[in-house]
């Protein structure tokens, strides 16, 4: 069979829709008996959201028809979700109706199920519970960089504050642009404390940031996605972050510039990989991963598992904020039952896996801090 061919499609929309000559066997909900083209999926969602960039990349990739309609342009007569989060994706639910779904983690597995081919989930279950860690990682650690570097530096929230109004739905002469991007900033600066960044964690959140692109950049001098020679849905979590943190917001830029060249590079090539022909050969070895990889699971459980159980414990008793210590230096933020969510979803996964399994993910999880997350067999070691 010939290889897939990503056209444009809607241009009304100011952004291409992806349509396949071949996309695999779909779910059949998702389309109405008897049509010839399969419709494309709608979503909302900005640029300027890491986790709209995240699930656009995916759907690039895997070659499913989508309509991306940005925030604040959607019809009417569409649902809406409980909690407005971007994307918002509109789908069939169980009676057939359209209804909004967000959360692009459970998203990414429902698409799994539903569209054949160019998997973004490794066959191997030890390979896929590592992804599994990195995306969770890049999602809600690596966003509180995002967060952070956006909204405390003064030359960041200036631009943050004219851009952000501006991929709205409607033009804005000067002075509407400066009360709304003003009103915007205020808002954003205040729930700095969401994601933990204070003067007094700033620099801890820094230093993690720095220290990633370090490692990710030694990797990419010998591999082109964090498992491999094929994308799996860590690269687009940690990518869907690094869109804003190396194309968008001056001071993180700066420092990837500096110091991460091929991950600079790394950032454009993986908006698009729809032309990419991947193998089940690209994945790693589970038993033989490379150091390179090592070390950035190393450095993520450093960091990311010392907060989820603590937010637990916080959750747990009902705390309305977290009081811990993360790697040597005092952290406090608002308790975020999400991630309470994402700690039983990882458990869940690492149970899931057979004894032999088990045994490997161990090995590739010791001397981690991600070691502290599991119970079974796995000795508990910070990095």
């Amino acid at each position: 069979m010939e290889p897939a061919l990503c056209v444009n499609g809607d241009r009304r929309i100011g952004f291409p829709i992806y349509l396949p000559e071949y996309i695999g066997i779909m779910n059949a909900n998702l389309f109405e008996a008897g049509d010839s083209e399969l419709d494309p999926l709608s979503l909302i969602g900005v640029p300027g959201s890491p986790y709209t960039r995240k699930m656009v990349a995916v759907l690039r990739y895997r070659r499913i028809p989508y309509r991306l309609i940005f925030s604040g342009r959607e019809p009417a007569d569409f649902p809406t979700s409980k909690v407005r989060l971007l994307p918002t994706f509109y789908l069939p639910g169980a009676d057939g109706r359209l209804e909004a779904v967000t959360d692009s983690t459970p998203l990414i597995r429902r698409f799994e199920r539903e569209y054949e081919g160019r998997s973004v989930r490794p066959a191997n279950p030890v390979l896929a519970f590592l992804d599994s860690l990195l995306e969770d990682y890049g999602d809600e650690w690596l966003t509180k960089a995002m967060f952070h570097y956006r909204w405390a530096y003064r030359k960041d929230i200036d631009l943050a504050a004219g851009v952000l109004p501006s991929w709205g739905p409607r033009p804005l002469d000067d002075e509407a642009l400066a009360t709304v991007g003003k009103a915007i900033a205020e808002r954003q600066i205040s729930r700095l404390r969401y994601v933990g960044s204070s003067p007094r964690t700033g620099p801890m959140i820094e230093d993690s940031y720095v220290r990633f692109i370090d490692l990710f950049e030694r990797h990419l001098s010998q591999h082109r996605y964090l498992f491999g020679g094929r994308p799996g849905a860590g690269d687009f979590a940690v990518f869907g972050q690094l869109t804003q943190l190396v194309n968008v917001d001056p001071t993180p830029m700066a420092v990837a510039a500096a110091r991460a060249p091929r991950l600079f590079a790394w950032v454009g090539l993986t908006d698009d990989l729809c032309g990419l022909e991947p193998g089940e050969a690209d994945w790693f070895d589970p038993a033989a991963l490379p150091d390179t990889l090592l070390a950035i699971l190393k450095e993520s459980g450093r960091v990311y598992p010392p907060l989820l159980l603590a937010n637990a414990a916080a959750a747990t008793a009902g705390e309305a904020t977290v009081e811990t210590t993360i790697d040597g230096h005092a952290w406090s933020q608002q308790t975020f039952p999400y991630q309470v969510k994402c700690l039983a979803w990882l458990r869940a996964e690492y149970e899931a896996l057979s004894a032999g399994e088990r045994t490997m993910a161990d090995a590739a999880l010791a001397g981690t801090g991600w070691a502290a997350l599991f119970s079974r067999g796995v000795a508990s070691s910070s990095a």
